[in-house]
């Protein structure tokens, strides 16, 4: 029988030491060119079936065991962000303007960590493991809706993965029913006038005028047309218009977010959207575009496979603090795609320690992690994994 504390224990620092190369080393999204190279270097000798640039960037390792067996797999990305970082700590980033501020380098040190564990242990197995190092979750389209195009699951029955959470206590493993996080999409509206001088409106055609008409109808979505027992988020974050304060400019630009969960809800936003746009040039006399993108699709947890994880988790462990159902998430994350083939389940890892100001939001220059919640993340995978039943 494996003995978690003892493996996790014994390669704790060789997986400290991975997350903190990598956090030296940022590369931006489709950028990741030395990182799967490293990635790469920390699994070749294991007994894997190794692919490489798998829909681009990303890395696909298979542990098979018995034809018989089913396979889960388990997924982590590994791609930064285009920020300056702010940490005066050993391992800080020395790519300039580019930083691991989300914890993707602490997924992939986990997972490597637990392929490596897997890999001693594989002869007790009860189930295949496919380990999936994807790369570009940060930018769209995403690395995961290539590697899915590309065959990542093939042969695969279950997929989960963990993203680390400075919101929950070091330790923590915070899981969601259903649906994890929502959509993510965006939008942009061009409004174009005729411009003019700013004392003879009469004589131009106002496009900020009918732009921020067009905004305070955008807030009408929600409270008028989505149910209220149901989730959404239209927001207008920019607004771009004019040069100078006397000149009436010719065009607008408004850009935003939209969020939901529900299919319905996301029609309903694009359709009230639409009919805002025509109503604008009418009312107005104007012409107004808009461009919608739909982004990731939202998250959807399978209960069964929740279940599982609570129960492969359930009485005493080693590095794991507590199991707790967790809020919604209105961000996107591309692990939705792989849930749209097969069913699984994502879910958090806390590392926030407020003593090691571990606790700034994801996405800040002073974002890091306490690397002992990483042990909860490897103990969650090696329970998931050696007590797998065929659902």
């Amino acid at each position: 029988m494996m003995d978690i504390r003892k493996e996790i224990e014994n390669r704790y620092e060789e997986m400290q030491a991975v997350r903190r190369h990598m956090h030296k080393y940022p590369e931006l999204s489709f950028q990741e060119t030395n990182t799967k190279a490293y990635i790469y270097e920390q699994i070749k000798d294991l007994p894997l079936e190794i692919e490489r640039d798998v829909g681009g960037n990303g890395l696909r390792a298979e542990l098979h065991v018995n034809d018989d067996f089913k396979t889960v797999a388990l997924r982590a990305d590994f791609d930064a962000l285009p920020i300056t970082e702010e940490n005066d700590v050993a391992y800080k980033s020395e790519i300039d303007g580019i930083m691991h501020a989300c914890g993707h380098d602490a997924h992939t040190a986990m997972l490597i960590t637990t392929a490596k564990i897997l890999c001693a242990h594989k002869d007790t197995l009860p189930v295949n493991v496919v380990f999936i190092f994807q790369h570009a979750e940060e930018q769209l389209p995403g690395g995961a809706i290539s590697m899915v195009e590309a065959g990542v699951l093939n042969g695969v029955d279950y997929v989960y993965g963990i993203h680390v959470s400075s919101k929950y206590p070091t330790g923590m493993l915070g899981y969601n029913y259903g649906y994890k996080h929502a959509a993510a999409d965006s939008f942009h509206f061009k409004v174009m006038g005729r411009g003019g001088h700013g004392a003879e409106p009469h004589v131009a055609n106002d496009p900020v005028v009918a732009a921020a008409s067009l905004i305070q109808q955008l807030q009408t979505i929600v409270s008028r047309t989505v149910d209220p027992l149901k989730s959404a988020v239209v927001t207008a974050a920019m607004f771009n218009a004019g040069s100078a304060f006397n000149i009436i400019p010719n065009n607008a630009d408004i850009s935003g977010t939209v969020r939901t969960f529900d299919k319905e809800v996301q029609d309903k936003v694009i359709t009230r959207m639409e009919g805002i746009r025509r109503g604008i040039e009418e009312s107005f006399a104007l012409e107004c575009e808009l461009e919608y993108v739909k982004g990731y699709p939202a998250v959807l947890n399978s209960d069964e496979l929740v279940d599982m994880l609570l129960e492969a988790t359930e009485g005493k462990t080693e590095f794991i603090s507590s199991v707790e159902e967790v809020e919604l998430s209105m961000g996107g994350e591309d692990f939705a795609y792989y849930l749209e083939k097969v069913p699984g389940v994502f879910f958090n890892i806390g590392t926030m320690n407020k003593e090691l100001e571990t606790d700034y939001p994801h996405h800040h220059p002073k974002f890091d992690i306490d690397e002992a919640g990483m042990q909860a993340g490897v103990e969650a995978y090696l329970r998931l994994i050696t007590n797998f039943r065929e659902v």
